[in-house]
């Protein structure tokens, strides 16, 4: 048996023809909508991973993007 995973838009009539024939052949599981993170948790992986650089002044930053 195989999985797939496919993306419906249920705001067309085509998608809710679609997922209400799924549903009426009882292959469908369940539902699955993704969350998107936030960029607070987007920050804190960033931290977390060192991509993250410090510096005490503007003039210190800009020197090493070398502006």
């Amino acid at each position: 048996m195989a999985t797939y995973t496919i993306t419906l838009n249920e705001r067309t009539t085509s998608g809710k023809a679609l997922m209400a024939y799924l549903q009426a052949l009882g292959v469908l599981m369940h539902k699955v909508s993704p969350k998107a993170k936030s960029s607070y948790l987007r920050s804190q992986e960033d931290k977390k991973a060192g991509r993250i650089e410090k510096f005490s002044s503007s003039e210190e930053m800009f020197k090493s993007l070398g502006i």
